[in-house]
């Protein structure tokens, strides 16, 4: 099952991080952009390869210390179809270098039209005599609020292409109580979702006690993780909201179990544009991202402790 490869990496590189890659044009170094821009003119092109080289940058720093790389699909799509090119071309990139592939796209929709976007995001299309994987992900995120219609056409794609998702439960965004903390009968929807998430993942189990279908559960609400975590014993938790938004390695220690599972904690502009608040040469941006992700890898393990995969 596929989030058994992501807690696996995890569990090796002893990091329960995601770099996001969620490239604007401002954050990548001058130095690139003008290279491209001189060879591409100041072109859509030019902007999608000037993400890309950023991300392989980025990438061939973080591989050996970060199991994962997530990223957002709108910074790739701003682009157009060289955007999306980029996006394949980094998916494609990681996966090469090793690192599990979470693509953060939060789709939504019911029927064959959901089945469209599980075969191109998570399986394959058939062409003539051909079975062709259109994108390269590992797992997606998606939105759960139209109920099991748009949920159940991703968990045979999932099963028959080894792939996980990740279903929005608790944003991080600041007005997502606004329906999210609402009740139905006593009960948070967040929770209600969650519960959900817990019950679709009985058709994908995994070997380390967590499914197939994760959640994403904000850190800028501990409580509600910790709750969450509570609740949903089998859900693993994709946790934004660290560093940029806020929240603290403290914040996010209730969404792990006793083996330091649970969840994978996502930071992007930390990462990214790491050698902006540093203040150091451009030319050394991936040096300044390595050096935070070791940051906040020790930062959370300070909190999570040794992580365990051992079925003891």
């Amino acid at each position: 099952m596929s989030l058994d490869r992501l807690i696996e990496k995890i569990e090796q590189t002893q990091n329960p991080t995601v770099a996001g890659l969620d490239p604007k044009l401002e954050y990548v170094p001058e130095f690139i952009k003008e290279r491209c821009f001189e060879k591409y003119g100041e072109t859509l092109k030019a902007a999608a390869r000037a993400l890309l080289v950023f991300n392989r940058g980025l990438i061939d720093a973080l591989c050996d210390i970060v199991p994962a790389i997530k990223p957002q699909a709108a910074y790739y799509e701003m682009y157009g179809p060289a955007g999306m090119k980029a996006l394949y071309k980094t998916q494609e990139y990681a996966r090469e270098k090793g690192m599990y592939v979470i693509t953060d796209a939060k789709r939504n929709d019911i029927g064959t039209t959901m089945e469209a976007y599980a075969a191109g995001h998570l399986g394959k299309v058939r062409v003539g005599t051909q079975e062709l994987e259109p994108f390269l992900s590992d797992a997606l995120t998606v939105n759960g609020y139209l109920g099991t219609d748009g949920i159940k056409p991703l968990l045979s794609v999932c099963r028959e292409n080894d792939k996980g998702i990740f279903v929005l439960a608790k944003t991080s965004n600041p007005s997502s109580g606004e329906l999210q903390d609402k009740t139905v009968d006593g009960v948070p929807i967040y929770e209600i979702m969650g519960r959900m998430c817990e019950e679709w993942g009985k058709e994908l189990p995994g070997v380390y006690g967590y499914s197939g279908v994760g959640a994403v559960v904000g850190a800028t609400y501990p409580e509600q993780l910790k709750t969450l975590r509570k609740a949903l014993p089998h859900t693993f938790f994709l946790i934004p909201g660290y560093g940029a938004q806020g929240a603290g390695a403290a914040d996010i220690a209730g969404a792990f179990d006793e083996k330091g599972l649970g969840g994978i904690v996502n930071s992007s502009r930390g990462i990214m544009c790491a050698y902006q608040k540093q203040k150091c040469d451009e030319r050394k941006f991936a040096e300044a991202a390595r050096q935070e992700a070791i940051r906040m890898r020790d930062d959370i393990m300070a909190h999570v402790g040794k992580i365990s995969i051992s079925q003891d």
